[in-house]
Parts: structure tokens; sequence; C-alpha cells
């Protein structure tokens, strides 16, 4: 979690959910307080047990925020795009609240407080987070960073950093040319010290340089960088930076140095224990949940297959350090789809699959079996995706350090499903390995559960379903 919280994007956004759910809890206050007002005694007798009752409030819409991505660094989508997801938001949350009132009669409100609390509060937030979202944007609030290097290395900042969504946590100055570089980066971009790389520190007011050269052997201006280091200047690696601020491992940049030294991959027996009791805790919770659904998919199935067809699929795959297990899914393609024995990557409108099968794919019903592959312990509720083995045995050939996905359990959901679409190709792999990686080097509980979250936006918008 530490590791997590040394993220400029992950403190900013944490300062913002902080604040909104002190404006949600206080939207429940003065809609008490509206509602009550003309009449003191009713006033003062719901006044008792408002704070709870805020509480309760403020974190149901506040895990609907986050359920819908609303607290996603990465999210892009104009105002409008923003504001209907905001409604979404709140009609799941206000729909939560209310189940969870007849579930537990004492926490109820009233009809009328709870509808000026949801307008309350959907006001104040918006508002809030327009706002927010504005102060950071300025420019004079960002991190100043300098690129020491600009060759092939540096100019994948440019290249694959260059919207503003991608640049939120920091103000990048331009690019200084490192020796013996070729220059792969727009001229208007280069920064020509005059002088010292620590007196253009000072004169600029650099809060981070970041070193992106070719080729560091020798090369590097050792007692300059010592210096800014002195004034106090961030001095961080390429790879770490992109790592940082982009959420994904660049395998370009990537060496086995690097990996041993930059830390993470926490194995400790501690992480071990409260990784499994989330497993098992958060697979309970949903079968509990979910059950009705999977009895109503196995009924599909059995309506539209007949009887004598399998409900269930099992297929291998690779689990933790390259083990082999079986995974359970509700069977969404004809029992002929690869009746020749070639594994076969999923295709857009995949004639294979039966019209439930697509329905549920869709809304990811299928893989509610694996719930058991969890309890089990063949997976986790969060990691990287668990492939099959002809496909691992080809693309490890293809792809280096892809065997790096394996050092933990594959998982139900993960922060690759959650950064890319569905990947369906070796190029695909290629792309979804940089985000799992960032997980196995940095999973703990509180981005565990944040996943977890986060998924219930790509099950109701069925994003990168196939």
């Amino acid at each position: 979690m530490i590791r997590l919280f040394r993220q400029p994007i992950v403190r900013w956004l944490t300062l913002l959910g902080s604040c909104e759910l002190l404006l949600l809890a206080a939207s429940l206050n003065a809609a008490t307080w509206i509602r009550f007002a003309p009449s003191p005694e009713d006033l003062a007798a719901s006044s008792h047990s408002v704070m709870a009752r805020a509480t309760m409030f403020a974190i149901v819409i506040f895990l609907s925020m986050a359920a819908l991505g609303e607290y996603r660094a990465t999210l892009r989508m104009s105002w409008r795009g923003q504001l209907a997801r905001h409604a979404i938001a709140f009609a799941l949350g206000g729909l939560a609240l209310v189940v969870g009132y007849y579930v537990v009669p004492q926490a109820y409100v009233g009809r009328g407080v709870l509808g000026m609390a949801l307008v309350i509060a959907f006001i104040a937030t918006a508002g809030f987070r327009a706002l927010f979202m504005r102060l950071v944007e300025m420019e004079s609030l960002k991190r100043r960073v300098l690129v020491l290097g600009a060759g092939e290395r540096a100019a994948q900042i440019h290249n694959r950093m260059r919207r503003r969504s991608d640049r939120r946590g920091f103000c990048l100055l331009g690019y200084v040319h490192g020796p013996n570089e070729t220059v792969a980066i727009p001229e208007n971009l280069l920064v020509i010290p005059a002088g010292s790389l620590a007196e253009l520190a000072r004169r600029e007011k650099l809060d981070e340089i970041v070193v992106g050269v070719d080729d560091r052997r020798g090369s590097l201006p050792m007692d300059d960088l010592l210096a800014c280091r002195q004034l106090g200047v961030q001095i961080t690696d390429l790879t770490t930076f992109v790592e940082r601020e982009a959420g994904r491992v660049q395998l370009t940049m990537l060496d086995p140095s690097w990996l041993v030294f930059s830390g993470g991959f926490n194995a400790a027996p501690l992480a071990v224990f409260l990784k499994r009791g989330f497993d098992l805790a958060a697979s309970s919770l949903i079968a509990l949940l979910c059950w009705p659904i999977m009895l109503g998919v196995a009924l599909a199935i059995r309506l539209e297959s007949g009887r004598g067809q399998p409900i269930l699929y099992r297929q291998e795959r690779v689990g933790e350090h390259g083990r082999t297990f079986w995974l359970y899914k509700f069977r969404s393609m004809r029992t002929d789809a690869e009746m020749d024995g070639v594994a076969r990557w999923a295709s857009s409108n995949d004639d294979r699959v039966t019209r439930v099968g697509r329905i549920c794919r869709k809304l990811r019903f299928d893989e509610l079996p694996q719930l058991w592959n969890v309890i089990r312990g063949d997976m986790s509720i969060v990691g990287p995706r668990p492939e099959r083995p002809q496909f691992v045995s080809d693309l490890q050939t293809k792809i280096r350090f892809y065997s790096l996905r394996h050092s933990i359990k594959p998982g139900l959901a993960g922060w690759a499903q959650l950064s890319y679409p569905y990947g369906a190709s070796e190029e695909d792999a290629a792309e979804k390995l940089k985000y799992d990686l960032f997980y196995v080097k940095n999973h703990n509980l509180f981005l565990d559960m944040v996943i977890l979250i986060e998924t219930v936006e790509v099950v109701l918008f069925g994003r990168g379903a196939r």
C-alpha cells in the first residue's frame, strides 16, 4: 500500500475521494435539516442517529461512484459522458440504499430525506469534481519534470504519454540531449542548459529529473545529478517513471537489473495470508449474491441445448509458478467448437458462441463458476488472466518476461482487464503483459479492492467482452 500511495496520481485521487465522502455525508445532514427544520421535535429525534446514517449514505454512494470508474486516472470522456456516468452511479447507489434500508430497517431515513440527499449530493459532488479537475489541470500545481535524454528511450514519453490525461500529475518542461545520442524528439521540445544541470534545476524550479538516456554506461553526468539531488530534486529512472505515471511496465525499456532492484513483488507470509483471506471472503460473498444468476444461467443453457448437453465447461489453464489446473466456466460455445483439438483465440462475433453464451460472455456470467477455483486455491479474485498452456508455451518464446506473470495466482478480475480491452492475439498479449507486470510488482490488499470494485463497470458496460 505504501508503494501505491507514493504515486502522485493516487494521492490526488485519494484527496478527491476523501473530499467527496465528506460532501456526501454533509448532503444527508443538510437534507435531514431541510426536511425537519419546521418541526424542532422531529429534527431533534432524527439527529440522534444522523451521523451513522450519513456515514452509510456516503459509503454506499462513494462505492457506486468507484464502481462506475469515476476514480480512474485514465478515464477519458467528455463532460456530458462524465455527467451521465455520475448520474448512473447515483441511481445505482440510491437503489442499493433502498435495498439496504429493507435489510436494515433501523437505517431508514425516509423517502423525502433520501430524495433530497441524492439531489444535493449529486449537485455538490458534480460541482466539486469539476472545480477539482480544473485545479489538477493547472500547470502551476503540477510537478515540474525534465527528461535527461532525447533518444529512442526518452521519445517513448513523447509518443505514448502525449495526451493531457496522461500528464495529469506532471508538467514536462522538455528533454536534455545526452551524449552520443541520436535525437528522436522534436526540436521545439529540446532544452539546452545554459550552464550546469544543477543551475537549470534551480532556475526552472524542477521537482524531478527523469533519466532516459539511450546508453547509461559512463555517459551520465553523475556530479550534476548529485548536485541536483542535494537541491531536493528527485532523480528517477525512465522505467520507474512510466510505471508510476501510466500504471504499466514498458517492456521495451525493461531489463533484468531494474526488476531486481526496483522493489515490489511482495511475497511476505502476512501478505500471502491477507490475500488468501480476501479471496475466500470475496468469493463466498459473490457466490452468495449471485447464486440466483448462476441458477438462471444453468437453466437457460439446458433449455437452449437440451438434455444430455453439458452446462459447465472445464479447460486446462496455467496457474501460479506454471502449474496447470482445470478452470470451470458455464459453457458458452457449441460442444464441437474445438473438435480438431486446436486451441484458438476467441474472435469478435465468434460463430462458435451460442445465443445464451453470447449474453453470458457480455455480462461475464460465464465466469462465475471460477469462484470454485478461487475457493480451491487455484486462482485469486484478482490477478493476471489465466491462459491456456498452448498459448503460454508459444507466448513465452516470443514475449520477453512473459513467465513473470505466473509468479502469482491468476485472477477472476485483474488490472490488465480494467486497463486494456479483451486480448485475442499475440500483440494484445504483449500489451496486457505491461499491466500484468505492474500488478505483479505492486499488488496489495488495497489495490485488489479497488480493482474488484471497478470491475463492476466492466460488467455493467460489457467493456472488452467478446
